[in-house]
């Protein structure tokens, strides 16, 4: 099989699956206080869920990102 040369990586660094991670528990919490009718903590997790992006811009500025210094994979 040949290998692809134009292949971004897909998101496999410590950034992205930070990024990710904290999106994906905000919407978990957000859907449980939905359910019991918990109005403060669903907008609270609507806060989390929007930090989750800039989390993930700095830890790639950082160097987390795919292609990263301190990326331990090199795409």
């Amino acid at each position: 099989m040949s290998e692809n040369l134009n292949d971004p990586g897909h998101g496999d660094s410590v950034a992205s699956w930070t990024a990710v991670s904290i999106i994906m528990v905000a919407f978990t919490i957000g859907t449980f206080a939905f359910w019991f009718n918990i109005a403060p903590i669903v907008w609270a997790s609507a806060v989390l869920a929007i930090a989750g992006v800039p989390v993930g811009i700095l830890l790639k500025r950082a160097g987390y990102g795919v292609g990263g210094e301190k990326s331990k994979k090199k795409h």
